[in-house]
């Protein structure tokens, strides 16, 4: 991890440790993170769970448990639905998924954790071959979002790039193709998408799409294609037509150009840090550091 998402690290250690339930804490993974941000004092930890496998991995990494609250559950469902109902309660404010499934936390967060909001994932990419964090959405929630949809998920993107220090996020609408094709309906979308933008119904953001990876991630590609953008070489947020070429897209990042991933659910009443199971502790970190800055800044910014 490089300076860019260290900087996002340090800002959320100004903040008071975030009181989060982690869910199924059953890997050696989930505990080094949830170590790391102990570390930093980014969080105040309620463990949810089966009770020997939490003590065994917690012996295992070198965590302490003494002092922290423990929630026995007996199985995944279990620990998913006890963890949403701390957050609903008010007792914790923030969740992260452990060694369970995405679709077994969601469940529950859909049927307690709602808010007017749209709940979808956005990753916080960092690499060292761009100039600045990139946000890639949606990538595990949203399958196979409509328009309008579409425009939730943007904005839910915005306002969170907005929040992390960008004032006015380049959002690049992706397709296979950078002009409009009647046959391609995610290039319809994206020059929608464009437009709404234009006319105030996508707030704080410059939206160009339909855009194809190269021609939003390179000026050069966009100049030798002959293509005026503004976002193009300098986007901060990438909108994956749906959820698999979101999710293809971020592993490839991962795993092909050395990326770390940052997630994070948007919508619901508490921030939610959504690692891949398989993700590395630094991820972890960098996802508690997104929410506890989401937790403290999102009201003031996201409501302008």
């Amino acid at each position: 991890m490089s300076d860019k998402l260290q900087k996002l690290i340090e800002r959320a250690t100004q903040f008071p440790p975030l009181s989060m339930a982690v869910v199924d804490v059953g890997e050696r993974h989930v505990m080094e993170g949830v170590a790391q941000a102990l570390e930093r004092g980014l969080i105040e930890p309620v463990f949810v769970g089966i009770r020997q496998r939490i003590e065994q991995t917690a012996e295992q990494v070198g965590v302490r448990l003494d002092g922290y609250r423990i929630v026995e559950a007996i199985h995944e469902e279990d620990a998913a639905r006890q963890g949403v109902e701390l957050a609903a309660a008010g007792e914790v404010t923030g969740l992260m998924k452990g060694w369970l499934h995405t679709d077994v936390l969601i469940h529950p967060v859909l049927a307690r954790l709602r808010t007017e909001r749209r709940l979808s994932h956005v990753f916080v990419v960092e690499l060292a071959s761009y100039h600045k964090l990139l946000f890639v959405t949606d990538a595990a929630i949203n399958i196979e979002p409509a328009l309008s949809q579409k425009a939730a998920i943007v904005q839910n993107a915005v306002d969170l790039a907005r929040v992390l220090g960008v004032s006015q996020p380049k959002v690049a609408a992706l397709s296979a193709v950078e002009v409009v094709k009647p046959e391609i309906a995610s290039t319809v979308e994206a020059a929608c998408l464009s437009k709404m933008a234009q006319r105030g119904q996508i707030r704080h953001a410059l939206v160009d799409g339909p855009l194809a990876f190269d021609n939003a991630i390179s000026r050069e590609a966009a100049e030798t294609k002959q293509i005026e953008s503004d976002v193009a070489g300098d986007v901060d947020i990438l909108l994956a037509p749906d959820m698999n070429s979101g999710n293809i897209l971020a592993k490839d990042l991962e795993y092909l150009a050395g990326a770390v991933l940052a997630g994070v659910v948007i919508g619901a009443k508490v921030p939610i840090v959504l690692p891949s199971r398989s993700d590395p502790p630094a991820a972890r970190l960098a996802s508690v550091a997104v929410a506890s800055i989401m937790h403290q800044c999102w009201t003031e910014v996201a409501n302008e």
